[in-house]
């Protein structure tokens, strides 16, 4: 006789168990096309060079995720002008100089437009219709606190600021600091529209590798201290100019940056906090731009590809 029964709990068991290998399936199917559409590193790259290379101009990237370590370099160690990317190193000179006992930034500084030329030490002013902040021009001849003054050399890129500071500080103390972070090729010489400097061929210069460094040391509190460090953070974040590392990153990623642009250059330096606390540095600049919204634009995308790469992981 035919054992029905026997054959029916066969025919439960095999179909039970090529479904749960059809699942089993399934899954793997989808953890590896999970998988595959997250980029690489070298995917990365090479979609953030594509990215750069449809305008033109000269570009450099450094970034660093300080939670994994993996790093994406392009043109990391070429020099290029500094522009308003070197205040963040007068920044932390300041903070530095301020933690060694020389001065407070609750002590107040004089405004003043007037500054000697490293060429000849003949006197040049600025001219406030050249500068990004002209609040400041309104007060030369009066005193502000330091650290208000600091403020706005970072948040608004006042020139007039940043040469009144870098007085203090000494552009000189400047570039041995950033040595001593780790930084070779940063070099401060001056402050900003110093035209005999300038056409003696005498100007701040950075690379993106150096820029990347000094942002990395002020995540982990070694540029100055935990806490002078985490200050500067704060001033960083309160950052107005927001057109490129920032711009199509969600609102709620914080970006501590400071940019930098003259004819021809557009810059921007950058830690960047995710909501769940990991960190990454990014560094983008270029110079040779002959279409200077579409280099923004292009490096902004770049920001966007990096921080998809990292969100996602």
């Amino acid at each position: 006789m035919i054992d029905c029964q026997m054959i029916a709990t066969k025919g439960l068991r095999n179909f039970n168990q090529l479904r749960l290998s059809y699942l089993f399936l399934l899954g793997i199917i989808w953890l590896l096309s999970s998988c595959s559409s997250k980029p690489s590193l070298d995917q990365l790259k090479q979609d953030v060079e594509s990215t750069l290379s449809k305008t033109e101009g000269d570009f450099a990237i450094a970034f660093k995720d300080l939670t994994t370590g993996e790093t994406l370099f392009i043109n990391e160690k070429e020099v290029f002008h500094a522009a308003s990317t070197m205040k963040t190193p007068v920044m932390i000179e300041v903070y530095k100089q301020a933690t060694e006992g020389k001065f407070s930034l609750n002590d107040s500084i004089e405004v003043k437009n007037e500054f000697k030329s490293i060429v000849d030490s003949t006197l040049y002013s600025l001219d406030s219709k050249e500068d990004s902040e002209l609040e400041l021009y309104n007060q030369v001849g009066t005193k502000e606190l330091l650290g208000d003054v600091v403020y706005d050399m970072i948040i608004a890129s006042s020139n007039l600021a940043t040469n009144i500071v870098i007085e203090l500080v000494d552009a000189k103390q400047v570039t041995q600091t950033m040595r001593s972070l780790g930084a070779p090729d940063i070099l401060v010489l001056r402050g900003v529209e110093d035209q005999k400097a300038f056409k003696a061929g005498l100007s701040n210069t950075t690379t993106a590798y150096d820029l990347m460094i000094i942002f990395e040391r002020l995540a982990n509190g070694e540029a100055v201290s935990p806490e002078a460090d985490q200050q500067m953070i704060n001033t960083l974040l309160d950052q107005k100019f927001n057109e490129i590392i920032p711009a199509h990153l969600p609102k709620e990623v914080k970006v501590a940056h400071k940019t930098g642009s003259i004819t021809g250059v557009q810059h921007d330096s950058a830690l960047v906090i995710l909501p769940d606390g990991r960190k990454y540095v990014l560094v983008t600049l270029s110079k040779n731009l002959k279409d200077t919204d579409a280099g923004v634009a292009a490096m902004a995308n770049a920001s966007k590809l990096i921080y998809d790469y990292v969100a996602n992981k």
